[in-house]
């Protein structure tokens, strides 16, 4: 078949390298003038089935509430989208209940695991190589009921293949010898040995390169300006390069995917939610992890990816807007060095280089996959903050389904159909 994927970011060129390798022909369309160059450009590095669990945790509301209009806080609704979000907003909390919440994290963390699985894969298959380091990822905890609550979420998971081992403070710091800096403020920590961490924008670029020699064709810098449905189905992709006219095409334009979507009369409830990230050297820094942290409290991540370390975190409520606010953004390496006081320092002596991206979020927290009430329309969209993580599984599920091939684990509750 000739398939046209529509977005070049992680999710859209781990699809068409999986359909390629089914041997369709391929053509992908960004408007973007390379791969990976949006919500993958710089996000937090991780590849955690540890960290599965929606953000609808029960109780949500009260952080919500706890954190309204405080411009450093780590969630942060701008009044101007209250309009905009309200429809949104209450599928989220309908979603925030005990058993949905339990139900939803076996969903991700049953695919996060085959995702990672295939992305180990896809690494033998092809060498490819993205800073990509297998230690582990840590999550640390200053308060007890805290470590409790992610210890219970962790239980959920554990029969779906995400491993963990709940530490107490000094086994934390045996762990990842760097927190001595701060212990005395741990109560302890849970290790995830299975997870991983790496560059996604590399990984991005790298992979599209790999899928190019194989015939892959990017067509970067054009913008999908209308899908064509005739007969319930896409029989047109125009774009403001020219039109094309593929027999199926798979839709994973991130948080585009909402308006492109209802031009083929379908409702995506997808939301943008902003995140910042600060990226600076690592050289100079004696102090710097060998493990990935994740503060529970101060609500950031913190890696190493080669010669950089990679700070995130946030959580803002505005739309599509795609605006650094400084104040935010020195708010995600201010937490950091809140838990690594000898940052401060090396911070001082850098030049730190802030981003900040919009994670397509459902109200539920699994992400949209799979054929569509548009006979020839497939989706790969929504992952939240689990895109990285998804990749390759969601990719591989997606070009299954187009294949015609049984997937490798049950759609359910990831499936389009179960938003409409």
């Amino acid at each position: 078949m000739d398939v046209v994927v529509i977005g070049a970011g992680v999710l859209g060129v781990t699809t068409a390298w999986y359909l390629r390798r089914d041997g369709h022909t391929v053509t992908v369309v960004d408007r973007a003038e390379g791969a990976g160059r949006e919500t993958s450009f710089a996000n937090g590095a991780l590849l955690h089935a540890s960290h599965a669990e929606p953000w609808n945790a029960p109780g949500v509301v009260w952080q919500l509430l706890r954190w309204l209009g405080r411009e450093d806080s780590p969630l942060l609704l701008r009044p101007g989208q209250i309009p905009r979000v309200a429809g949104w907003g209450l599928a989220f909390l309908r979603n925030s209940t005990q058993a949905r919440f339990a139900r939803h994290t076996r969903i991700n963390a049953a695919l996060a695991v085959y995702s990672l699985q295939q992305l180990r894969a896809l690494r033998a298959e092809t060498g490819i190589r993205y800073d990509e380091a297998a230690n582990g990822i840590l999550k640390v905890f200053h308060d007890r009921a805290a470590l409790d609550t992610v210890q219970a979420a962790s239980q959920i998971m554990a029969p779906l293949g995400v491993r963990h081992e709940v530490l107490d403070r000094a086994a934390t710091v045996a762990r990842e010898p760097s927190l001595q800096e701060t212990a005395e403020h741990l109560v302890g920590g849970i290790y995830y040995p299975d997870d991983e961490s790496g560059d996604a924008q590399r990984f991005t670029e790298r992979l599209a390169a790999l899928a190019a020699d194989r015939g892959v064709v990017f067509r970067y810098g054009t913008s999908v300006e209308r899908l064509g449905v005739q007969g319930g189905r896409i029989d047109s992709v125009e774009t403001d390069q020219g039109g094309l006219e593929p027999d199926a095409v798979v839709l994973a334009a991130g948080n585009d995917s909402r308006a492109l979507a209802r031009q083929a009369g379908l409702r995506l409830p997808i939301y943008p939610v902003k995140g910042y990230s600060v990226t600076l050297p690592a050289e100079g820094w004696a102090a710097a992890p060998a493990v990935p942290i994740i503060d529970d409290a101060r609500k950031i991540v913190l890696t190493r990816i080669g010669d950089r370390i990679r700070i995130a975190g946030m959580a803002e409520f505005a739309g599509h807007d795609t605006t650094l606010h400084p104040r935010r953004a020195e708010a995600v390496l201010r937490q950091a060095c809140s838990l690594y006081p000898s940052l401060t320092e090396h911070a001082r002596g850098v030049t730190p280089d802030y981003w900040t991206g919009l994670r397509p979020m459902t109200p539920d927290g699994p992400p949209i996959l799979g054929a569509s009430a548009v006979s020839n329309l497939y989706l790969n969209t929504g992952p939240g903050h689990m895109g990285w993580t998804f990749a390759c599984g969601c990719a591989r599920l997606v070009a299954d389904e187009v294949s015609g091939h049984p997937p490798a684990i049950a759609l359910d509750g990831l499936g389009p159909r179960r938003m409409w």
